[in-house]
């Protein structure tokens, strides 16, 4: 198993599928030399591969994740071992549920639901690069998240500030109000499909979600999973969620004529700062979540 850490990614692949792997590389830009022992190593900016005659295969470079995760594990080795070390990738029909904004200070907070239908459905999404969306840029979020849409059935619950802070007076915890946006998305995606195998990314004790659920009358089995985006329909359930957020938080911007960091970081007080100058205070419970400790020591300054 390789650690994606590691500087150089080694494995070993099938030599019927050399000259497959060379045209595809020659068509993606590299070039070719055949230093001693290998059958070739293709090399171009940020990423060298190197096919060896006993048919070990090393890549290395700043390209390496992108590489592997988008060409070499679908194309080549037919696995996810790489992209997805921890786990064995299951290819039963379910859903798969994670939230994005909860720790942002600004913005909306996103819980995304995704039905896959079993192992062609899995297969798509690996072949589409899904991965957690902590690992991944915005605009390749975006992008993933379009095509997740345009092909798998989806949930996604958006709740923009001035709502969330009135939920959340209501529920006095944000584990409940998560629980709440995550068996609302379940109910969406199981009235869909009737697919009753959810799995999502552990964020509270278990019979917090199962309580929500409960509420709902809704009976499915429930897994839940510490490091869940290790999974392909939770991992894709990240990237929409997390696309929410990120188009949630521009939409404000645009509305606000504001700019508004992402995160918890110093960056954010001081956006805040200057839209208390411009606003007063009945702008923050539109643009940010009113109970962090932030709005206290944004307020106690601003007195």
């Amino acid at each position: 198993m390789q650690n994606s850490k590691a500087p150089c990614f080694v494995t070993e692949i099938d030599l019927q599928l050399a000259e497959k792997l060379k045209r595809d590389l020659v068509s993606q830009g590299f070039s070719l030399e055949k230093p001693v022992y290998t059958l070739f190593q293709a090399k171009k900016s940020g990423i060298s591969v190197t096919l060896y005659t006993s048919g070990k295969l090393t890549v290395q470079g700043k390209g390496k994740e992108e590489f592997i995760t988008y060409y070499l594990e679908p194309e080549i080795l037919g696995n996810v071992s790489y992209s997805y070390p921890h786990a064995e990738v299951e290819k039963h029909a379910r859903i798969g549920i994670d939230e994005a904004g909860k720790g942002d200070y600004f913005g909306p907070l996103c819980i995304g639901g995704l039905y896959v239908n079993g192992e062609e459905d899995i297969e798509r999404l690996l072949k589409l690069g899904v991965k957690d969306s902590k690992t991944l840029v915005d605009s390749t979020i975006l992008k993933l998240a379009r095509e997740i849409k345009k092909g798998f059935k989806t949930s996604v619950i958006k709740i923009f500030p001035k709502r969330y802070n009135e939920m959340y007076a209501t529920f006095h915890n944000l584990n409940h109000l998560l629980a709440w946006g995550h068996a609302t998305a379940i109910e969406k995606l199981v009235e869909e499909t009737s697919c009753k195998e959810v799995i999502i990314d552990q964020f509270a004790s278990e019979h917090v979600v199962e309580k929500a659920l409960a509420k709902k009358s809704l009976e499915v089995h429930l897994t839940q999973r510490h490091k869940g985006e290790e999974d392909p329909a939770v991992a894709g359930a990240s990237i929409l969620a997390r696309a929410a957020f990120v188009e949630g938080i521009e939409e404000l911007e645009r509305e606000h004529r504001l700019t508004l960091p992402k995160g918890a970081s110093p960056a954010v007080k001081q956006a805040a700062r200057k839209a208390l100058q411009l606003y007063g205070q009945e702008i923050l419970p539109k643009i940010a979540k009113m109970h962090f400790k932030t709005t206290q020591e944004l307020l106690k300054d601003h007195a």
